[in-house]
């Protein structure tokens, strides 16, 4: 009996050619669009993505000789991922919408889909790779970097469980994106040309903004520049009775007030702002660009500095509390009181820094052995030993 792998496509290149080397690999290919979005007044432009790109999807499973279908689950997109979207910038955290999208949609609700239409597996055009080993007599899966360095996506299922990996198939984890473009000229595949996909996973172009004006409403707050000497930033050596109180100093959320600095600005309300921000703050006549260090969603108020060096960027800590902490590789989890060393990275594309996790009572903390620009509540931080991503939280 062949094996039956439903294929997610999109639409892009990555999943067609997903689909064709499943195809030529021997199993019976079943595509799959998922139709996610309904709202076109946030869309940019007047092109309709998702038609477009169902469209494709359409052609390409022609191309290929397999059935095809649209599966509609918006309702299930709107609930998990809008909703979930709001209630973090409500909190001043800054979502990311595609990790989820992958832990809740295509590998959940998606994936029950599937399994109900008896398939094996199911296959997505992700830059990553499965590997499978045995531990004390059982099978584990890894979650391992796509070969692709410029594209690789494991970070983007850090959320994934050894249950959803056991179903996975990352088919193009092997390649390298050039080398997927040419299978799919070669295989006279339509999407072999077609351009990367930008925003929100799924939703197509959308304007952040405007998706999020439609329920957070505006409200004019101002915006202050705090010095680069705020007492904040005062580095003189603390002592620190226990490495626990060390990290929870290190990771700490400075406060500031409006008092601390010059009121610069006004802006339309916090929650559209996120840490290390630069566009969108309309003040000029700085020596060097303000960079957003901090929002306060209760008091609507935006906190900047000049310059990308200036310290209220930088952190060397982080912590992800026990309601928000995953392992991929729950046999590898921490229990208190452990460290270990590991390659760790709070957003997509940014190269793997060396951390120390230190696994306390109360969650974990990630201590980087170089300052991070930037880091976020609400994105995730995920880590790996060597290739492998074993693990990742949500930064709080």
């Amino acid at each position: 009996m062949k094996k039956r792998v439903i294929v997610g496509l999109s639409g892009g290149v990555d999943s067609s050619v997903a689909a064709y080397l499943l195809k030529e690999q021997g199993y019976e290919v079943i595509g799959l669009f998922m139709k996610n979005w309904h709202d076109d007044s946030v869309t940019i432009s007047d092109e309709c993505p998702w038609l477009d790109d169902s469209n494709d999807a359409m052609l390409v499973a022609e191309k290929l000789g397999i059935p095809f279908q649209t599966v509609d689950l918006s309702e299930q997109y709107k609930e998990r991922i809008v909703d979930y979207m709001f209630n973090e910038y409500e909190m001043g955290r800054t979502p990311n919408p595609d990790v989820l999208c992958n832990r809740e949609i295509k590998f959940d609700v998606f994936m029950k889909i599937a399994l109900d239409l008896g398939a094996d597996y199911v296959a997505t055009g992700h830059y990553c790779r499965k590997g499978v080993i045995e531990k004390d007599g059982k099978e584990v899966f890894q979650l391992l970097a796509g070969k692709d360095n410029n594209k690789d996506q494991s970070y983007f299922l850090c959320q994934l469980s050894q249950k959803q990996l056991a179903k996975a198939l990352f088919p193009i984890g092997e390649l390298q994106k050039p080398e997927v473009r040419e299978i799919a000229a070669n295989a006279d595949l339509i999407t072999a040309d077609k351009k990367d996909s930008q925003g929100l996973c799924f939703i197509g172009k959308v304007r952040l903004p405007d998706f999020l004006q439609q329920q957070l409403k505006p409200k004019e707050g101002v915006i202050v520049e705090i010095p680069k000497d705020n007492f904040n930033y005062n580095t003189t050596q603390k002592s620190f009775s226990t490495k626990t109180e060390e990290l929870q100093y290190l990771s700490r959320k400075p406060e500031y007030a409006v008092a601390d600095g010059e009121v610069v600005g006004k802006h339309q309300g916090a929650h559209y702002f996120t840490k290390g921000q630069r566009k969108g703050l309309s003040v000029g006549g700085k020596v060097e660009p303000l960079f957003v260090i901090d929002t306060d969603v209760k008091e609507n108020v935006i906190y900047t500095g000049q310059g990308k060096g200036h310290p209220g960027l930088y952190k060397k800590a982080l912590f992800v509390s026990n309601e928000e902490l995953h392992w991929v590789r729950p046999d590898l989890a921490l229990k208190t009181d452990e460290t270990l060393s590991v390659l760790a990275r709070i957003r997509y594309r940014q190269p793997l820094e060396n951390a120390m996790l230190h696994k306390v009572e109360f969650g974990l903390y990630v201590e980087f052995e170089n300052l991070q620009s930037a880091i976020t509540e609400g994105q995730f931080v995920a880590w790996y030993l060597e290739d492998e991503l074993v693990g990742s939280g949500v930064i709080s």
